[in-house]
């Protein structure tokens, strides 16, 4: 994970989803799942995350519209009007998306620089001592229930970023752009005179 900064919501959001969305929990208390009016808003809140998913933090291709506080949670909460709020939205790859379900991890708009790092050549992700001890378990909880740390998804991602670059077919600037914590395993080594590239 690395550090997402909040943006202000597009420009017709308020009329098209919160406005929308609070109408048609109104008119349908008992529903299963709510009306999706956000997705329109998917290239947004790409553009916002700068293409990467808030989690992995990688340019992946298949990413969409979460809901940080998941809808079953809000609905317990009677704060299901959240699930229209730009605010709770996150830009997240499919298959973490899912794993990540109806449970409470760790904000992406709250992460820190340097509180994850990616291992070369193994490409997996481990935390860092600059994670708080207040930080620490769900920042654990986090990695492993939405498989950062090494599942096959998110290495494959890692993976095809990190022999773009040793192929020479992606520029450090690009690796960045791209896979920034690959990026930084990638300058970690170069600064201990460990060159990737063939």
């Amino acid at each position: 994970m690395k550090r997402v900064t909040p943006v202000n919501e597009p420009a017709k959001f308020d009329e098209r989803c919160r406005k929308r969305g609070r109408k048609w929990l109104k008119a349908n208390p008992k529903y299963r799942r709510p009306q999706d009016y956000w997705s329109e808003f998917e290239p947004e809140l790409r553009a916002a995350f700068d293409d990467r998913c808030g989690y992995c933090a990688m340019v992946t291709m298949k990413s969409q519209v979460d809901h940080f506080v998941p809808v079953a949670i809000l609905k317990e909460q009677g704060k299901d009007r959240l699930a229209y709020e730009w605010s709770n939205f996150r830009y997240g790859e499919g298959i973490i998306n899912q794993r990540k379900s109806s449970h409470l991890v760790l904000d992406p708009f709250k992460v820190k620089d340097h509180w994850f790092e990616i291992l070369l050549p193994s490409l997996q992700l481990v935390l860092t001592s600059a994670v708080p001890a207040a930080q620490r378990a769900l920042a654990e909880f986090t990695i492993k229930k939405l498989g950062l740390q090494n599942s096959e998804v998110v290495v494959r991602y890692r993976a095809k970023w990190f022999e773009m670059y040793r192929d020479k077919k992606l520029l450090l600037a690009g690796l960045r752009e791209v896979a920034p914590l690959v990026a930084r395993a990638v300058e970690r080594d170069l600064g201990k005179g460990i060159d990737w590239r063939r």
